[in-house]
């Protein structure tokens, strides 16, 4: 072990989950990976409101994109606090974020590719 070498503790990661308007889920892919994410998948939902509750609350349509992100814990904050000044901000950009702690990982590669640690 090299002297500048110290024993850290590895960051905890969550899985960030963002339910945004179908069309705005490109936006918001973009968006998070600015917040050091290595790794997103996402895919097309549709909520469960009827055609006339949605249109009593005057909403265009029901079709989701749920995004998935594996976020550092470190990160959280600042990513679910943008997230929610652009879901204020954007024409038609609502939407909902939450977080769920991952608990672990399996290998040091994959740590570190989803943690954006270098080796």
């Amino acid at each position: 072990m090299k002297e500048n070498d110290a024993l850290i503790a590895p960051r905890k990661l969550k899985l960030l989950v963002t339910v945004v308007n179908r069309e705005k889920g490109e936006f918001y892919t973009d968006f998070i990976q600015s917040f050091e994410v290595n790794f997103q998948a996402s895919m097309a939902a549709r909520g469960t409101a009827s055609r006339e509750t949605l249109r009593l609350l005057g909403l265009a349509d029901s079709d989701k994109t749920v995004i998935f992100s594996v976020i550092r814990e470190d990160m959280c904050d600042k990513a679910l606090s943008a997230l929610e000044h652009k879901f204020k901000t954007i024409k038609n950009g609502k939407g909902i974020a939450y977080t769920i702690p991952m608990t672990g990982t399996i290998g040091v590669a994959i740590y570190r590719f989803l943690s954006n640690t270098p080796a």
